[in-house]
């Protein structure tokens, strides 16, 4: 040995110096000599009795239960059963002053019980797998105890058979595979953190750092110095490491913000109750741990999971209450779920806000500060002002760094929405919500940060996440460890707030980025689980009926109570549909089953309050009469009930007894010499082929013909749908090679029926030997679209149903409805920007116009799209195998409508007939004397009332929201019947803005619009 600082010879050999260390904590090499082998000392069993449940039940239930004997080993399920297991344990008393656990691991997600409250989440895939009975044993404290632990029969990440994403194996068995009390030897553990720290500071740092060599020649004289059988050489070992740690870094080091995090999806790969299961594992975790760490922060986003752990586990959230006040708990993101950033339309973005904030605001006292939406497919262009409009002005997510075609340009940012609304924007460099404290996440952080110079501040979420797990008590440790390290970043255990201040305060170099964040990735997830999309669309239609019928029904009949307690409970159910995992259905047919029951029971219980607003609005009165839930008047063909079709007239938001009118020009339709049928209302002319593709399409006003000369509409094709892996999730781009048109016909176009009023001619295609399409299409007098109601049998297997409308249009973009207005996107593929959106998401329409004359496509449940050169296509069907192998299977039904238009399309009430074809006109009934009666109008056609509900703090008040549809700045007025006394702008909190009231006149109230501005006001009776 030599007398210096080291060890010698040192040869000049990276390889062995650092293999070296890494052996000497393995727990695979050399265990029986190594550190890592000296962890635990004596060890002791448990006995342990079991008891199986189909379902899961509380603990008040589960420990009344009849127990058997279990040994360690013996299997246990089927998959999404639990398993109880009552732990009977002795500790030696020898083991005084010594550091007592309960050592478990099994491949179910296990819940600690202690004293009837859940103390510890037990995941061994979340490195949970000690259960902590005594830090230093001493005589006084209990060393017999009765624990029960609650095994839940699937893993982190569920029970995928084969793959983590493929369908659950329904057989699975588990088993406890160790239960044992053990000596933790808390010495040995912190020394092989430093030595952890050591060893991946020289794999990280490289050879072409100096740092590097030093952590390299440190570590190796660690393992020289420490004997593992006598911790008394540790000291020494542990004070090398700590010097080394110590070295500081100079002023102008990058700094991390450190946060503990655990992503919980609210349903995928399990069912929504594992979710409630997983929220309570994972958050008792977090709270041992801020026990013994007050410097740890914990951010923890979705209010529905908060509500959740409140009702099943009320001590935990005791708990967590205590911790928030702390400041080391911290809620975030201010929605109900981190729902899908694409699909849920405007309004129900701002309730996800509304019902989110108000939560955390009435069992927290705070509101929320930054938008937290680390794991979604996208984020729409209006979610800054909607933001903005919630009381937030920072966002943070990474999921952009999952582009599979461009790397988005920022990390640090600010983004700019549809109306110029901005917010400061974060993406974590280390492009990860569930970091794990090592040196590999910090010198990530700092290389990827594409924003050097420009900030000088970064996040690190760390936390076992997306099955939940959170962080662990050894990556607290690791991050202490570098504080302040020479070659590292500086490391702070830090909160949004105070990573956004400082953020904030030196933005001055800070980029912009203008309109949608765009993934180019799963866009597969704007078309799957048909069923869900369409319960969605759907039910919000229900609810915004329900809320504007129920508020008319308020000022019309005294005794009518506002249905408050269950439209709050139905659109929570609604806003949890929309989870980023379940309205784009990439989840389990567990789930999907659980979503479509809660639309059944919103459509249900909708329906009935509905019916109970329509009845109070129909003041005693029997006779026929039409709703119409919109805020402009309209005139179209109704089926009335014992009486066939009439052409009705009812005015905006508003009530009118059906009185036929006669239509400008009868509809007529002629089945041709060829088998073709000429279809024609005074507005469009169609010609329909025997297949039931459109021959012609012409705007009878200007003799335009709709349809590129030579190409057929409506044309069904269907594309081979096989991506690289994620299969619920994304459609390729190679997939467009594969276009195939459906053209084996069953039967030939017929008319089905021939009213003045209405004509439908019906056909069926045949997709395959297991899939087919019956399609009737419909023209009625006075309306400006044909539509296409259709039913799919749909079996098939990777493969992409579609319907093309070729267009003689010619324009660089296309316009698409998104939240509260439109955006346009280019229709070529120049760049690499252009061409991986080649399948995009849109709402109710889409557009693709030159000047003067346009074609629109209408929907009243899709959302993929494309529009390449001058080819409009919908969307309509996939066929995922994963995870859910029977996505999709079944009958579908679905409208889309075509709608040729000459001018803009602005100025063709695009959006207006697409809102039409989405919000029927509901039948109702009145006095026989009643004559029309509106609620409320709006004097400009550019400004939608999309919302009338009622207040949530006051019962004599309304909310209604208005925004600006057309990308125009307008003066608007708003009328109203109803007794308003005072008028006030407020936010989509319903914050009241005490500094601009909004004033009545004889005309209504004056507003003025920038582009695609939402204005919220309240209206107090």
């Amino acid at each position: 040995m030599s007398s210096g600082k080291y060890h010698g010879p040192v040869l000049k050999n990276r390889r062995t110096l650092l293999e070296r260390a890494e052996k000497f904590i393995s727990n695979i090499y050399f265990t029986d000599c190594n550190l890592r082998g000296r962890l635990y000392g004596e060890s002791c069993p448990v006995e342990l009795e079991s008891f199986l449940s189909p379902k899961r039940i509380p603990f008040s239930e589960a420990f009344k239960q009849n127990f058997t004997p279990y040994k360690v080993g013996e299997t246990f399920g089927p998959t999404w059963y639990t398993c109880w297991f009552k732990v009977s344990l002795n500790i030696p008393p020898s083991w005084r002053s010594k550091e007592v656990h309960l050592l478990w691991e099994s491949d179910g997600e296990g819940m600690v019980w202690r004293d009837g409250q859940p103390v510890q989440g037990l995941t061994k895939e979340g490195e949970k797998t000690s259960y902590v009975l005594s830090g230093a044993l001493q005589d006084d404290e209990p060393h017999s105890l009765l624990l029960f632990v609650e095994v839940a029969c699937n893993g982190l990440f569920g029970a995928g058979q084969g793959s983590m994403i493929a369908a659950p194996d329904p057989n699975r068995r588990f088993s406890v595979q160790k239960a044992e009390l053990v000596v933790f030897r808390r010495d040995v553990q912190e020394l092989l953190t430093d030595f952890e720290m050591m060893v991946d500071i020289v794999k990280e740092l490289g050879e072409q750092d100096q740092r590097g060599f030093q952590a390299l020649f440190t570590v190796n004289e660690m393992v020289n110095l420490c004997e593992p059988s006598d911790p008394g050489t540790f000291p020494r070992a542990r004070s090398l490491a700590s010097a080394f740690f110590t070295q500081r870094n100079g002023q102008s080091q990058h700094t991390v913000h450190a946060m503990g995090h655990c992503h919980i999806d609210s349903a995928w790969l399990w069912p929504y109750e594992e979710t409630i299961r997983k929220c309570g594992r994972s958050w008792v975790t977090v709270i041992r741990l801020m026990e013994k760490n007050p410097e740890f922060i914990f951010t923890c986003s979705q209010a529905q999971q908060f509500e959740w752990v409140k009702s099943w586990y009320p001590g935990l959230y005791a708990e967590i209450q205590h911790f928030v006040k702390k400041g080391q708990f911290i809620p975030v993101g201010g929605t109900w779920v981190e729902m899908d950033g694409n699909l849920p339309s405007g309004e129900s973005m701002v309730r996800q806000f509304l019902e989110g904030q108000r939560f955390f605001n009435q069992e927290f006292g705070i509101y929320c500060k930054e938008f937290w939406l680390p794991d979604t497919f996208g984020y729409s262009a209006q979610l800054p002002q909607i933001m903005q409009g919630s009381g937030i002005s920072n966002f943070l997510t990474q999921k952009l760094s999952w582009n599979l075609v461009n790397t988005f340009p920022h990390n640090t940012f600010f983004w700019e929405g549809l109306d110029g609304s901005k917010v400061l924007t974060h993406f974590p460099p280390g492009n990860s919500y569930e970091m794990k404290g090592k040196v590999e996440d910090l010198i990530k952080t700092v290389r990827n940060n594409k924003d050097k110079g420009r900030a000088n501040h970064s996040a690190a979420l760390f936390g076992f996440g997306d099955g939940g797990g959170g962080p662990t008590q050894l990556m607290l440790d690791r991050l202490q460890r570098v504080q302040d390290t020479d070659g590292l970043p500086r490391v702070r255990l830090s909160s949004p707030d105070s990573l956004f201040s400082e953020l904030r305060s030196d933005s001055e170099l800070l980029c912009t980025w203008s309109g949608e964040l765009f993934l180019e990735l799963h866009n597969g997830t704007y078309t799957t689980q048909a069923q869900i999309k369409r319960g969605n669309r759907q039910c919000e239609t229900l609810l915004h009926d329900v809320e504007v019928c129920s508020c008319l029904a308020l000022s019309r009949d005294q005794s009518f109570k506002y249905p408050e307690k269950r439209l709050k409970e139905l659109w929570r159910l609604l806003l949890l549909n929309q989870f980023h995992d379940v309205i784009p259905g990439s989840c389990i047919e567990l789930v999907v089953e659980d979503a479509l029951r809660y639309y059944e029971e919103i459509q249900g219980s909708g329906s009935k309050l509905l019916q109970n607003a329509l009845t109070a609005l129909s003041s005693g009165g029997r006779s026929d009469a039409v709703f119409n839930p919109l805020s402009w008047e309209r005139q179209e063909v109704v089926n009335v009930q014992g009486s066939g079709f009439a052409l009705v007239q009812v005015p905006s938001v508003g009530l009118a007894p059906v009185k036929p009118t006669e239509p400008l020009s009868p509809v007529s339709v002629t089945v041709q010499a060829d088998g073709t049928v000429l279809m024609d209302n005074g507005i469009l002319r169609a010609v329909v082929n025997k297949d039931g593709s459109l021959a012609s399409l012409c705007l009878v006003s200007s003799g335009r013909e709709a349809l590129l000369d030579g190409c057929e509409g409506n044309r069904f094709v269907l594309f081979d749908d096989v991506p690289l892996y994620w299969d619920a999730w994304d459609v390729m781009d190679y997939h467009l090679q594969t276009r195939r048109p459906v053209v084996d016909l069953v039967d030939q176009t017929r008319v089905l029926t021939s009213d003045q009023l209405r004509a439908t001619v019906r056909f069926s295609l045949r997709i395959s030997d297991r899939s087919s399409i019956t399609q009737d299409i419909i023209m009625d007098a006075n309306c400006p679209y044909l539509k296409f109601n259709t039913q799919v049998e749909w079996r098939e297997s990777h493969k992409f149903l579609k319907v093309e409308f070729p267009v003689s249009v010619h324009s660089p973009r296309a316009s698409y409805e998104i939240q509260f207005g439109h955006l346009d996107r280019p229709t070529h593929r120049n760049t690499s920007w252009d061409w991986a959106r080649f399948e995009v998401w849109g709402h109710k329409w889409a557009d693709l116009s030159e000047h003067n004359f346009g074609v629109a496509l209408l929907n009243d449940c899709k959302y993929g799209y494309s529009v390449h050169k001058n080819t409009l296509t919908l969307s309509l069907l996939r066929a995922p195998k994963a995870p859910d192998a029977n996505a999709d299977m079944g009958t579908h039904q679905f409208t889309y409508a075509v709608m040729p238009h000459s001018g803009s399309f602005q100025d063709a009430s695009v959006i207006r007939c697409a809102y039409n074809l989405n919000y029927p006109l509901r039948p109702a009934q009145c006095p026989p004397q009643a004559g029309p009666w509106s609620a409320f109008s709006v004097s400009s056609p550019a400004v939608v009332l999309e919302t009338v509900k009622q207040a949530e703090d006051l019962t004599q008040a309304l909310v209604v929201r208005l925004y600006e549809s057309h990308g125009s700045s307008v003066t608007s007025a708003l009328r109203t019947s109803l007794p308003v006394k005072e008028a006030w702008h407020c936010d989509l909190l319903e914050r009241k803005d005490p500094d601009r009231p909004a004033t009545l006149t004889p005309q209504g109230i004056t507003l003025h619009f920038k582009p695609f501005q939402i204005v919220s006001l309240l209206l107090v009776l």
